[in-house]
């Protein structure tokens, strides 16, 4: 037992303690949900029709979709979900209707690897974790509506995920009208002649998979043979977004390689320029923003085409088309499809020993470069090592602009990930050009005039020279001139002249790459599609959806060694024969046949990328959202022009993951004239995290943190010193605190109270369970102010309260309402705390009026105990719906405030006037005082300056 709940506390049977508030928070979570207190009406209909519903403001809040986990819940977790609740309770307050709700999202490969582990089913395991955190979010008073929750895993929901995956794959990007289309457009507009196909023959002329590919290379999502991210451990494919810095996978940090393999894509690219444009209309952090803008990573330049004999062109996207005539070698990424077809038989007569990597052949030293670079991550390849690696693929290709043959090379710090997956190479005006250069010993020529003294001479420098300040030099042949002009002056003629010539064309390149689709898991959506006998993607019709996952016996993929590359992968679904080989009737008029499914799912991602719009009609089994619901709660608006969420809470980690996915499919869904919003959230709020203190042994192994001691200033664990340091809370540093252990020892309300009083919200905060006391206190003073703990009596009286009294509430109505807008609720908090003392301090019954304001002040804050007050001050009514109380300006604006008169710099006088008072009053009192009186001594003014009220700054002649 806690110092807090002593002998002390038992001695007065009215007095706030946990018991108590147990009690109390127990009586009214079940009294909200008997009422549906949180229940947001939709509109039924227009709005016209609904004046009390028209009347009101709508406010759409939302926390990031939770995962039930196993751990459950600790306190580090519900900061955010409390954010949202006290910001939600308080736009109840002022007149808003109020729609906020929470779900689950629960596929993913936590629940999947451990029913490999287990050999529990995936949905058990599932559903047991979200009773458990349904549990714990209960017990904070959770505002939420409960009739809009749902789990990704339902079939009702998911039935809607692979209805917009089957709208995406039937959907081609229109370049010309900047939106998708269905692909049925498209088809006609091949059968009508009016858009040629690849190859120039009718549309008739092509065979059904002729005509699958090419539709294939428009659709929005599409499949396709493509370097991957394969990870063994995981057993499956990673999107380039779940790889991390260093080169290994988000969850479960295995090793990451590149593989070929056959997946499903979603084409983001085609909205790269929405998705990058878009973000200034939305209300999110800067930092944020960057992140998308990066990732998206758009640049200008040049296309540029390097023919090869008798293999076609190499095509390179280039920033510095400037410097062409100084492109003295080329780089394909390892993975690059021309590779096998340029590649001779044999060496050229005269190859460079180095350029060879010591083997026989271009075409085994290809294969084993290749070998090599797939052990490396990206961010490995790209990396400026010391030592910088290729090999001499046999073939040389022809500078367009000077018409020298230049050799080309693979190597891996070229990705396909970025740009065409080849690079013309500038050694002399670039440092990993350079460095490869000197390596391989190839010519570098000076393009760029330097502007130290180093000269033209390139093969007597020590490093790269590069510059966009600068003339070019070296760059002439018969056909084009570029000597003399500058780097802008440069670009745009030479781009003109390729265009001219054919040979390239300036364009617009990303970063940017399409979404990675497929996993190769069994806990995940199944995708919609089945393949006929030659191979060709059919979508299901809508009336075969949902498509339910089989019950399988083993829930692993093949398992391999996490550190083997050539793996290859097998799906869980792929050894469940009577699921994948079916006779269906797709309805397309060619009667049964067979079909062989996809044994791929979905990424954990595709839940959570529309989730916000089954909140808003979570029934509807006829269509995705109805249209004037969606209208309603998200649709485009004064200074939301794309529409959205109102409030989106969660973490930064998300920026390039969810966030745009979600962006991506809002944007596909507002083209194809299903929603009204462009965006799925229009205001972005990253809230900080909780951290705690991690204690390691002299092993540097963790130790439990409620174990441990400080003694001056040291810490012990079972005599140890340990040390300590400040990190991430969780349960495998065994320094978790599950916030059902601070509700038992102090209540909810206390735990809600903490955490909003710890610091500002966005900015990472220390737990210190000693420092939650404080807020218990504050409970107990308020308690205390309004019941009698002896009788349990109110005791409020119905007298007028002091000009003191209404001065320090009013001023907390101001403030406290002001921060609840700003979503600054540990000031919030310390205004309330403020004028809670003022009254404990003054004594005495409080006045009714003050008691029922001080009671609604608080009620988003602290909501049980709030309820609680409210009824024994004789209300009817839940708290949850009353209007938050409202100040009055007369008694918000100090009677007073201190002037300050300055001379010479000088502190001369101090006066006490009106906050209203005028320039010209305030300077005469000024003058007139008589401290300043005596420091002028008779001397002359030259200046005045009046700041009223605050300053007067006398300057003498």
């Amino acid at each position: 037992m806690s110092e807090t709940n002593s002998a002390v506390d038992v001695a007065a049977p009215h007095r706030y303690t946990a018991a108590m508030a147990a009690d109390i928070e127990a009586r009214w979570q079940d009294f909200w949900d008997a009422h549906g207190t949180y229940e947001a009406p939709n509109p039924t209909g227009d709005l016209a029709d609904d004046p009390e519903l028209a009347a009101k403001p709508k406010k759409f809040i939302m926390d990031m979709f939770p995962y039930p986990s196993g751990a459950g819940l600790h306190v580090g977790h519900p900061l955010g979900y409390i954010a949202t609740d006290v910001f939600a309770r308080h736009q109840r307050m002022t007149g808003h209707n109020v729609l906020h709700t929470l779900g689950f999202d629960a596929f993913g490969l936590p629940a999947e690897q451990y029913a490999v582990q287990t050999g529990t089913h995936p949905r058990a395991s599932t559903e047991a974790n979200m009773v458990n955190m349904k549990s714990q979010l209960r017990r904070l008073g959770l505002g939420h509506d409960k009739r809009r929750s749902f789990a990704t895993i339902e079939a009702d929901y998911y039935k809607w995920t692979q209805w917009i995956f089957l709208q995406i794959f039937n959907s081609w990007y229109d370049t010309e009208a900047d939106r998708a289309r269905p692909i049925a457009d498209l088809v006609a507009q091949f059968e009508n002649g009016e858009r040629p196909t690849p190859d120039g023959r009718d549309w008739s002329a092509l065979s059904a998979a002729e005509r699958a590919d090419v539709l294939g290379g428009y659709r929005l999502a599409y499949a396709s043979d493509a370097p991957v991210n394969w990870s063994p451990g995981l057993g499956t494919v990673l999107a380039n977004e779940e790889v991390t810095a260093d080169g290994r996978s988000e969850r479960g940090n295995f090793p990451v390689f590149k593989a070929k393999l056959r997946q499903w894509n979603m084409r983001i690219t085609a909205y790269a320029d929405r998705l990058l444009n878009d973000l200034d209309g939305l209300d999110w952090p800067e930092a944020i923003k960057l992140q998308q803008r990066n990732w998206i990573g758009r640049s200008e330049g040049a296309r540029v085409d390097f023919p090869v004999d008798g293999a076609g062109d190499i095509t390179v996207f280039t920033t510095r088309q400037d410097t062409l005539f100084g492109a003295t070698y080329m780089v394909l990424a390892p993975e690059h499809d021309l590779v096998e077809r340029i590649i001779p038989a044999a060496w050229p007569e005269g190859t460079h020993p180095v350029w060879t990597g010591g083997h026989a052949s271009p075409a085994e030293a290809v294969t084993a470069y290749r070998k090599q670079a797939a052990a490396k991550s990206d961010v490995e390849r790209q990396a400026e090592a010391k030592d910088k690696t290729g090999v001499f693929t046999g073939a040389y290709a022809t500078n367009p602009v000077s018409g020298e043959k230049v050799p080309v090379f693979i190597a891996d710090y070229v990705l396909m990930g970025y740009g065409t997956g080849a690079i013309m190479a500038v050694p002399a005006h670039d440092a990993r050009d350079f460095a490869f250069a000197r390596a391989f010993e190839l010519p570098m020529r000076c393009v760029v005039e330097p502007s130290d003294d180093r000269g033209t001479d390139a093969s007597t420098w020590e490093d790269a020279f590069a510059s966009y300040d600068a003339k070019l030099v070296n760059s002439a042949s018969d056909e084009i001139s570029l000597d003399g002009l500058g780097v802008v002056e440069a670009k745009a003629k030479i781009t003109e002249w390729l265009r001219a010539k054919g040979l390239g064309e300036g364009t617009v390149n990303f970063r940017l790459r399409d979404w990675l689709f497929s996993r190769q898991r069994y806990w995940g959506e199944p995708f919609p599609i089945v393949y006929d006998e030659d191979g060709i993607a059919h979508p299901l019709p809508e009336s075969m959806l949902p498509l339910e996952l089989p019950e399988v016996d083993d829930y692993s993929p093949r398992t391999f060694d996490p550190e083997d590359a050539d793996t290859q992968p097998e799906t869980p679904l792929s050894r469940n024969a009577d699921w994948v080989n079916v006779t269906l009737d797709l309805g397309d008029g060619n009667g049964p046949k067979k079909y062989r499914r996809e044994t791929n799912t979905m990424p954990n991602w595709a839940g959570s990328c529309w989730y916000e719009l089954r909140y808003l009609d979570p029934n509807n089994d006829r269509q995705l959202v109805d249209p004037a619901i969606e209208q309603y709660w998200m649709g485009p608006r004064e200074g939301q022009p794309t529409g959205g969420v109102d409030l989106y809470v969660g973490g930064a980690e998300h920026a390039v993951l969810h966030l745009l996915y979600a962006r991506f499919w809002s944007k596909v869904l507002h083209d194809l004239g299903h929603v009204s919003s462009a965006e799925p959230f229009h205001k972005l709020y990253n809230q900080g995290m909780i951290q705690a203190f991690v204690y390691r042994d002299s092993r540097g192994i963790a130790v439990p943190a409620a174990e441990v001691e400080e003694r001056d200033g040291a810490f012990y664990h079972q005599g140890e010193k340990v040390s300590r340091v400040l990190g991430k809370m969780g349960k495998s540093l065994k320094n978790a605190v599950t916030p059902d252990e601070i509700c038992a020892e102090y209540g909810a309300d206390t735990l809600r109270l903490y955490e909003m009083a710890m610091g500002p919200l966005d900015v990472s905060r220390p737990w210190d369970t000693r420092a939650v006391v404080g807020q218990y206190r504050l409970l107990q003073r308020l308690w205390r102010n309004i019941v009698d703990e002896e009788t349990g009596e109110v005791t409020v009286v119905d007298a007028e309260p002091d000009e003191d009294t209404l001065r320090a509430l009013h001023k907390a109505i101001d403030g406290v309402g002001q921060d609840m807008a700003g979503m600054r609720f540990n000031t919030a908090i310390a205004k309330v705390t403020e004028v809670n003392n003022h009254l404990t301090k003054v004594g005495g019954p409080l006045s009714r009026s003050v008691a029922e304001r001080l009671v609604l002040l608080v009620a988003p804050l602290a909501p049980h105990i709030a309820e609680e007050l409210w009824r024994r001050l004789g209300h009817t009514e839940s708290v949850v719906h009353q209007d938050f109380p409202v100040a009055d300006p007369a008694y918000v604006v100090d009677e007073t405030v201190t002037c300050v008169v300055q001379i010479k710099g000088k502190v001369r006088a101090r006066l006490e006037i009106s906050p209203s008072i005028s320039d010209a009053e305030l300077e005469a009192l000024a003058l007139a005082d008589p401290a300043v009186v005596a420091a002028l001594d008779g001397a002359g003014i030259r200046k005045v300056i009046v700041r009223a009220p605050k300053l007067v700054n006398i300057v003498p002649a």
